[in-house]
């Protein structure tokens, strides 16, 4: 049992090889601890000359909070200096990494706490620096200072088979409220996990981000899942010619439904004269027309068909709402060779002359993706994955209420949803 009072301080305090020489407790102020490290002796790092103390300046560190309350370290920081005249060295500072890194705002084991709170668990760092009672930018220093090693450890990312590319918004900047995006690339195999974020939704980044990869990680890659994204397509085909691309079914069934959206616009217009209201069939039935035919039961279904029969006169909103169901069941079919004469034999009957303008243009579409759209029935991968991982991009942003520096928000988003080996932070030593 201990019992000398300085070294249960000491103990309490939970630092090692410190004295601590008081505590400051003032009302409404957080603790203030001084503390001094236990060497004695030192010599000089050019000659070993016993060295002299030149003094003792204070740095003042957050530290993790004590008794409920924020703390401070008031480390009495030893500046040393040499008394032999003819040394090229004159003085230089005592370093002790296990108490806090080199011009650090904070203490060791604080620096590795916050950047667990603000990447693991998500919280914000406005938060975080309340509770230690310091602020944003001290925070941060420190998540960028422990979290950056994590992010860039080589092993984080793995082999994988599936790469997904998709787009998110970043910020909105300028008079004109521009909006900036990033593509998220990720490992769509279960689990998934977000692989990295770049800059912008054109080729240019994701691709320099691929080549920057090794060449067996990228030939071990099968497939690569996108939606209906011409830059994308682009990516893989530049970057990984070997992948079979996939063009992800959300998107292609939100295609057709967008297109049924058009149709009953242009429909409502050409037969009213003006945009929908709430009282005109067409507008009525704007989500029954989108919703799955099977999800509707017989009520919503008969009343689907009374309101194409009161506002489409030709039945044109009718025709396209059909086109939209039989290429959803394009997606029930099991054999690949089946769904190849299926998506054909669509693709020629949605281009009949015939047709609505929107199922014209659905078929143009299908046909330029054949390939692409087919290839699901091979890979069954999907882009589902992707955006899972794009919710969880949206939470962080959510929470810090925005961003203005990609190089904060893509340290933050992949702290918390790139999967970092956590082992490694208490093997983390700052720069």
């Amino acid at each position: 049992m201990e019992t000398n009072a300085t070294r249960m301080c000491a103990l309490l305090v939970g630092l090692p090889d410190v004295n601590v020489l008081a505590v400051d407790d003032q009302p409404g102020q957080p603790l203030r601890v001084h503390v001094e490290t236990v060497e004695g002796v030192t010599g000089c790092v050019g000659c070993g000359t016993r060295a002299w103390v030149k003094d003792r300046p204070e740095v003042v560190l957050s530290d993790l909070p004590a008794f409920g309350r924020p703390a401070m370290l008031v480390w009495h920081k030893r500046r040393w200096c040499c008394p032999d005249l003819d040394c090229d060295v004159k003085s230089w500072t005592e370093h002790a990494p296990k108490i806090a890194a080199a011009r650090a705002g904070m203490t060791d084991r604080a620096g590795r706490w916050v950047t667990a709170q603000v990447g693991r668990e998500g919280r914000t760092v406005a938060e975080v620096a309340r509770e230690l009672g310091c602020d944003w930018h001290t925070i941060m220093d420190a998540v960028a200072a422990y979290g950056a090693p994590l992010i860039n450890d080589p092993a984080r990312i793995g082999e994988t088979t599936a790469l997904g590319l998709d787009e998110t918004l970043f910020v909105r900047r300028g008079d004109w409220r521009t909006q900036n995006w990033c593509t998220s690339i990720v490992d769509v195999t279960r689990p998934a996990q977000l692989l990295d974020l770049v800059e912008g939704r054109d080729s240019k980044a994701p691709a320099a981000w691929l080549e920057q990869r090794p060449d067996t990680w990228r030939d071990a890659i099968a497939w690569g899942v996108m939606d209906l994204s011409g830059p994308y397509r682009k990516v893989f085909t530049d970057t990984l010619p070997a992948a079979v691309q996939v063009a992800d079914p959300f998107h292609v069934v939100k295609l057709a439904n967008e297109r049924v959206d058009d149709c009953r616009r242009r429909v409502q217009n050409e037969t009213l004269g003006h945009r929908g209201r709430k009282d005109d069939p067409l507008y009525r039935g704007r989500r029954l027309l989108t919703k799955g035919h099977e999800r509707l039961d017989e009520r919503g279904n008969e009343k689907l068909m009374g309101l194409l029969e009161a506002g489409d006169p030709r039945g044109e909103v009718r025709m396209t709402w059909h086109a939209k169901e039989t290429l959803r069941s394009f997606y029930a079919i099991d054999d690949p060779a089946d769904a190849e004469t299926f998506l054909d034999e669509l693709i020629d009957n949605m281009a009949d002359e015939s047709m609505p303008t929107e199922v014209r243009s659905l078929a143009r579409t299908l046909g330029r993706w054949r390939a692409q759209i087919l290839a699901w029935h091979q890979a069954k991968v999907s882009n589902g994955p992707t955006e899972a991982t794009n919710n969880l991009i949206k939470r962080i942003k959510r929470v810090g209420f925005g961003f203005r520096k990609f190089a904060s928000y893509r340290l933050r988003v992949l702290l918390y949803a790139g999967k970092p080996n956590w082992d490694l932070l208490a093997t983390i030593t700052p720069r």
